[in-house]
Order: C-alpha cells, then structure tokens, then sequence
C-alpha cells in the first residue's frame, strides 16, 4: 500500500474515510469480528497492481483469518527476493493455484496433497515436499490480470499446479466475472484450506467473507448492519469453536 498513490475507492459513491485495516468505512468497521484460527497451510499472495488498494479485495481477508499469509506485488521484470526465498523454504510446499491449463497438465495435482507424483523429478515441476506444509500461490487480482500473471510469470512454471474444481457458482456479489464458477480470492481459499485438512479455517473464512459482503454492501447505501443475524451468528460460533491463536 505505501508504493501505490493511486486509490482505488467506490466510483459510484463520494469518497468515505475508512478504516485503515479493513477499508470499510467507520460506521461499517470490520475488526471487532476480525477471527483468529489456527491453520496448517499459509498463503502467498501475488496482488496485482491496484488489488490492495480496493475496498472490495478480499485476499485481506485470507490474510485476517489464516495467520501465515504473506503478500507481494507482482511485477513482470522483476521478482521480490523475499518472495524466492518463501518458495524455497524448505517449511513450505508451494502450489500455485490456477484454473486449469492445456499448457500445463503435467503440472497438475489431483487428489490430496502430501502423496508424491510420480513426475516429482520433472524439470518443469519442484520436486515435491511430503513433509511440508501446503503453501498455496494465489493470484490475487482481476481474472484478466491474474491470465496475464500465469502466463508472464516464467519462475511460476516450476511450481506444481492446483486447479480447483468449483461445485457451486461464486457468491461473491461485490465483484462480476464473465464465468459463474470463477470464485473470489478468499472462496478459492477457503477451498485450499479444506483440501489442506483445515476444515475449520475454512469454514471461518466462508463465514467471516460473508459478514465482510454484508458489511460492504450495506454501507453502501448507509444500512445499519444487524450483528445479530444469521451470518454474524455463524461466525461467532465458527470463530470461538476452535483453539484460537494469541493475537
């Protein structure tokens, strides 16, 4: 955030102070039901150049509820160090997380996670981590942009690919696509973290992005929200059935 000075705010609506940490405005602040879980698997973000800027992102959210979540912006020339470095680490096992490829099918994997291909010794592919936890590589912009990240991205082809099978169309109302089963950023989390085994994150992160939709929505149009409904109901008692972490 501190390297854009373009901000991306509501274009149909006057400009509103909002929140620094949830980018809602004041009256519509988020925080307060800001959950902390515990997960196995962490996330990388490659935000595309204006993503963290929008108030309707919702890899923030990824970022509130799974506690090792780290973000980068993407750049075609160059890549961060800092972001070699993670998907070197021998802690993680990185996955890149994209809908599927022609181009790419010897790089997908199908199934659970901690079995090893029998490809494992691809040139195109790292070899696989058993023993690692899952890093999932999102793509964390416009379906466009996020195209345009896989296929200028050369160091991402040594990763093995996931591509996720959606059941059900995205609900995620703040954002259209031109494909119904494209979901948003943190539905495609929350698929990762319950292919992972983090049943539970999962479902706080379902819940905790459709409080942030009600939030969102409403303060759009200056509605009071009701924390007492059904989805707030559902995240507090997501949000507390787990161990928590210390915040």
């Amino acid at each position: 955030m501190a390297r854009e000075d373009r901000p991306r705010l509501d274009r149909r609506a006057q400009p509103k102070a909002r929140c620094i940490a949830c980018r809602l405005p004041a009256s519509h602040c988020l925080c307060a039901l800001r959950p902390h879980v515990d997960a196995r698997a962490g996330f990388c973000l490659l935000m595309g150049e204006f993503e963290p800027l929008k108030p309707s992102n919702t890899g923030w959210l990824v970022a509130d509820v799974a506690p090792d979540t780290h973000a980068f912006p993407w750049s075609r020339t160059t890549v961060d160090p800092a972001l070699t470095a993670l998907l070197a680490d021998p802690l993680w096992q990185p996955y890149l997380v994209f809908p599927g490829d022609p181009d790419a099918s010897d790089r997908v994997v199908t199934g659970k996670l901690l079995p090893v291909p029998a490809d494992a010794s691809s040139d195109r592919c790292d070899a696989r981590r058993p023993s690692s936890r899952p890093l999932f590589v999102l793509l964390d912009a416009t379906w466009p942009e996020a195209r345009k990240i896989f296929r200028k991205s050369p160091w991402l082809a040594r990763l093995p690919m996931l591509s996720l099978q959606p059941t059900h169309a995205s609900r995620y109302p703040l954002r259209s696509s031109e494909h119904a089963h494209y979901l948003c950023t943190a539905e495609v989390a929350a698929m990762c973290l319950a292919l992972a085994g983090d049943d539970h994150a999962a479902a706080v992160l379902d819940a905790y992005l459709d409080v942030f939709t009600d939030h969102y929505r409403k303060s759009r149009t200056q509605v009071p929200v009701d924390g007492d409904d059904a989805a707030h109901r559902r995240l507090r008692v997501l949000a507390g059935a787990g161990p928590a972490r210390e915040k």
